[in-house]
């Protein structure tokens, strides 16, 4: 049964809800913020609670409300119920639902749909340029890590993936920048939702494909229908290239990203410090296979 829990629910809760809100249980799920689910009357809502080192990780939590409104006009995402206007916390309402499964062809299509919606969405103010990314992770990370050398050197690797990136980027649109399958929920057999948008920004579509390939693990069959059902058309050599490219820049993110909590947290994540490890081995070797 739900409890009260006042150190949870914030002090100001009477602006979004009638009856008071009560913690249900938490959420699983999410490396930087902590969410639970809430019971508010008959209404089940997401309570979010943001992380302090949102600028270290920078995320444009403006941006997240600015997209996050344009999605729920377009019921993309959870609904939103409220943002509060210091950016400390987020409440939506809650979708009953089923994890993503790509491998379901079904599935894959529900999520090409999904994202050929979100990057249909009206434009933010907000932008992602991958260098500009990269280099405020940079500012971030301890030169002390004992992996930043291997990051250095990998960096150096990774300079014309990104620009050639950004020279066959034809248009910049609305990118949810992190639909791994904890941010993504099934609700019946025809509707795929997007949460957590704190990422969102304006940016390289592919750079959004390539994220998908990467964390669903995409074979090449599933990465032509995903691409053919994205883009209504079919696949070009051209189209190809963009996803390499992106592929290698979202590597190269990801593993700034980590290295940057790696920081933050190392004495307290040795698994942080094994992904960073393994992660820079597997780009090496993927940087080594593209050149073949």
């Amino acid at each position: 049964m739900p409890q009260p829990s006042t150190d949870i629910v914030p002090a100001d809760w009477p602006t979004w809800s009638t009856p008071e809100p009560r913690v249900i249980r938490p959420l699983p799920g999410g490396l930087t913020n902590r969410s639970y689910l809430l019971a508010a009357g008959d209404r089940r809502l997401v309570l979010r609670l943001n992380t302090r080192d949102s600028a270290a990780l920078d995320i444009d939590r403006a941006a997240e409300a600015e997209a996050l409104g344009r999605a729920t006009r377009a019921e993309l995402c959870a609904p939103v119920v409220h943002n509060d206007p210091q950016h400390r916390y987020l409440v939506t309402e809650f979708i009953e639902g089923d994890t993503c499964q790509p491998d379901d062809p079904r599935h894959l299509d529900l999520l090409a749909d999904l994202t050929a919606d979100i990057h249909a969405l009206p434009a933010v103010r907000a932008h992602l340029q991958c260098q500009d990314k990269a280099d405020t992770y940079w500012q971030a990370i301890d030169p002390a890590a004992a992996v930043y050398g291997d990051l250095l050197s990998l960096g150096d690797r990774v300079s014309d993936h990104l620009a050639a990136a950004e020279a066959l980027c034809e248009k910049r649109t609305l990118c949810h920048n992190d639909l791994v399958a904890g941010n993504l929920v099934l609700s019946g057999p025809e509707t795929l939702w997007a949460i957590d948008w704190e990422y969102a920004a304006m940016g390289d579509p592919f750079f959004d494909i390539a994220l998908i390939v990467e964390e669903h693990c995409l074979d090449e069959n599933q990465q032509s229908r995903f691409l053919e059902g994205y883009l209504r058309r079919p696949v070009t050599a051209p189209d190809l290239e963009r996803l390499q490219h992106g592929r290698v820049v979202y590597r190269y993110l990801s593993l700034l990203w980590y290295a940057v909590r790696l920081t933050r947290y190392g004495q307290h994540q040795p698994e942080t410090e094994a992904i960073v490890s393994e992660g820079i081995t597997a780009l090496n070797g993927f940087l080594q296979d593209s050149r073949r």
